[in-house]
Order: structure tokens, then C-alpha cells, then sequence
């Protein structure tokens, strides 16, 4: 079992949100600076921004990034892997909103499938690919559109929820995707599969972003600026053999988390309308940050589906971005963990990050 949770729930849930991230999210940020700068001046080069990100964003081309990455997180033949672009495309465009759930459900199946005839006859160069791209294919066609009807159905669900009970939501949103980020699990994939925008999705950032600037700043004592950095704009995963030792740690960043979220959805509205991916990212390379900016000029698609549209942000948009990203965590964290420290809940040492 173990085995199993580690190979196709963090592996390729992990290698899936990479894929995720050099094709949709790389590709968004690209078109957005181009989108902008023709504002300025319309010209080849900046244009040439907007093309080459649109062709990274291209459903396509996001569907076999995604693919071929599970196929390397999950260590099959190259043969297999490069077999999987076909088969990721196929999934994501016939999964529709809910595509990258598709993608990472039929994309396992078919690279253990191609596993299974991988360098077992002499035309090995022609059986892997085509039972990989047959088995993947068929599957796409019979189940990608209902898998990618399920995620989609618990995406809007969530987001409905959020709309109607924003405090509520609001908590539960932001501290479930930012424990989420600091287990050894995506929260960014599952931010894309159940395709997280708007005002959930402004949660889930600010429960990732509650996570690891919570942990970089209560944490500055052990680790230094080494720490604020690797875990502020890396990740809060740093922790976990940590919070395995003494779980008691992890409740000051759960705390800020469950006050900044609905803080973000009640007060600022604040809201995640970049490609969902960002939601689960935090301030992991500032993702979670540009995806929050980058929708406010210009939403995703999904994200207009949902009702969302282009704004010019605000006095009160930047400030709660960075009140909520960045401020809030760093505070409310620092002392909640100053308090556990006096009462002896967390010693020192114990978030001592491993050389």
C-alpha cells in the first residue's frame, strides 16, 4: 500500500503538476507579459511573447507535458514516455475542464500498460508505443470525459460553496490545500484537477502561502535566512520529518492559515483567476503570486467560464495580496510559535531544518 500511495499519488501527482507548470503556467505568465506590453506598443517582439505563450498554453501541448512528465516521475522506458504525449493530449482534450485529472489517471494506466510489453519481442520499437497509445487512446475516449465531469463537478461544487459561505469555505479551503502543500503530496495538482479559481482559489493561496512563510519566519531562529529562503520561496515540505517528530510545530502555519484564508475570500476577495495550477503553489517561486496577478489582467479561460473578468487591481487588491501572502502569516505564525515555545510545546531544535 505504501508502495502504491508513494508511486501514483505522490510521484506522479508530482510529475504531473511539473508538466503543469513548463506548459500552462510558464505559458500564461509568457502571454500575460506580451498581453501587457502591446498595450504599451504594438510591435513584432511583444507579440511574438503572446504567440509563443499561447502556443505553451495550447491544450495539446499541455495535455502531453503533463503526460510524459508522469511517465518520468514514474521511471518507464522512453519508449513508453514518449508514447505518453499522444496519450496525454488525447485525455486533457477529451476530459474538457476537468482534463488534468484525466490526464493523470489514463496516462498511469497506459504507462504501466506499455511497461507490461516493454522490451519483451524483438519489434519492441513498434509494440510499446502502440499498446501504450492504444490502451491510453481507448481509455480517453470511454472515461476521460467522465473522469474530467467528476473533477470538474467538485471544482464548481467547491467553488460555489466558497461563494455562498465564504467564511466558512474560507477556513476549510485554506488550511485542507495548505496542509495539503506540506505533505509529501502536489496541492498544486490537485488545485489543477479540480480546477480551483476564484474566490477558492484565493483561499488555497492563502493557505499555502500560511504554510511556508508561517515556517520560514517561526523557523528563523534554527535555520536563518538559508531557511527563510529554501522553505519562503521553496517549500514547507522541508518540515515534514520535523512535524512527524513533534506534530505540535505545524499549529501555528495551520492557525495563520485558517485566519488569512477567510480574510482573503470575506475581506480582500481576494481571488485566483491564473491557471488553476498556481493555487496550490503558494509563494513557491512567487507562482501563487503572479497567478493572482496575472488574472487580474487576464483571467484564464476556466476562469471566465466561471463568470470572472479582466480588472484594473486596486489600492486594496495589492494590499491584501500582500497582506495575505506575505505579512499575515509571517506574524500570526511567529507568535503562535513564540506562545508554544514559552509553554514547551516546541523546543528548541525542532525546526531545525537537515543539512
Amino acid at each position: 500500500m505504501n508502495k502504491f500511495v508513494k508511486r501514483y499519488c505522490i510521484d506522479a501527482m508530482s510529475g504531473m503538476a511539473q508538466g503543469l507548470f513548463a506548459s500552462l503556467l510558464i505559458g500564461t505568465i509568457i502571454r500575460t507579459i506580451g498581453q501587457q506590453l502591446l498595450r504599451l506598443n504594438q510591435n513584432a517582439v511583444f507579440q511574438f511573447f503572446v504567440d509563443a505563450g499561447s502556443f505553451a498554453c495550447d491544450a495539446h501541448v499541455v495535455g502531453a507535458a503533463m503526460a510524459v512528465a508522469i511517465g518520468l516521475a514514474l521511471g518507464v522506458p522512453m519508449l513508453v514516455m514518449f508514447s505518453l504525449a499522444a496519450v496525454g493530449s488525447a485525455a486533457n482534450i477529451t476530459g474538457g475542464a476537468g482534463g488534468p485529472l484525466a490526464v493523470l489517471v489514463i496516462a498511469i494506466i497506459a504507462a504501466e500498460a506499455g511497461q507490461l510489453v516493454s522490451k519483451k519481442t524483438k519489434v519492441d520499437i513498434i509494440v510499446t508505443p502502440l499498446v501504450t497509445i492504444i490502451t491510453g487512446a481507448l481509455l480517453s475516449v470511454l472515461c476521460a470525459k467522465y473522469i474530467g465531469m467528476a473533477a470538474s463537478s467538485i471544482g464548481n461544487l467547491i467553488m460555489w460553496a466558497t461563494k455562498l459561505h465564504p467564511l466558512v469555505m474560507g477556513i476549510i479551503v485554506s488550511v485542507v490545500v495548505g496542509i495539503a502543500l506540506t505533505l509529501p503530496i502536489s496541492s498544486a495538482a490537485i488545485c489543477a484537477a479540480f480546477g480551483l479559481t476564484g474566490l477558492a482559489g484565493g483561499a488555497a493561496v492563502a493557505g499555502c502561502c500560511a504554510n511556508m512563510i508561517g515556517f520560514a519566519v517561526m523557523s528563523f531562529r534554527e535555520n536563518k535566512w538559508g531557511g527563510l529562503f529554501s522553505q519562503g520561496l521553496g517549500t514547507s515540505m522541508l518540515q515534514m520529518p520535523n512535524i512527524i517528530k513533534n506534530p505540535r510545530i505545524w499549529i501555528p502555519p495551520v492557525l495563520a492559515s485558517a485566519i488569512t484564508g477567510p480574510l482573503a475570500t470575506c475581506l480582500f476577495k481576494m481571488e485566483m483567476n491564473g491557471a488553476a495550477v498556481s493555487s496550490g503553489m503558494g509563494t513557491c517561486g512567487l507562482v501563487g503570486q503572479i497567478g493572482v496577478i496575472t488574472g487580474w489582467f487576464s483571467p484564464s479561460e476556466a476562469a471566465v467560464k466561471a463568470g470572472a473578468s479582466a480588472i484594473t487591481p486596486g489600492a486594496l487588491d495589492w494590499i491584501g495580496l500582500l497582506l495575505i501572502c506575505f505579512i499575515l502569516p509571517g506574524i500570526i505564525s511567529w507568535a503562535a510559535g513564540l506562545l508554544l515555545r514559552k509553554i514547551g510545546w516546541i523546543g528548541e531544535g525542532d525546526l531545525k531544518l537537515e543539512n
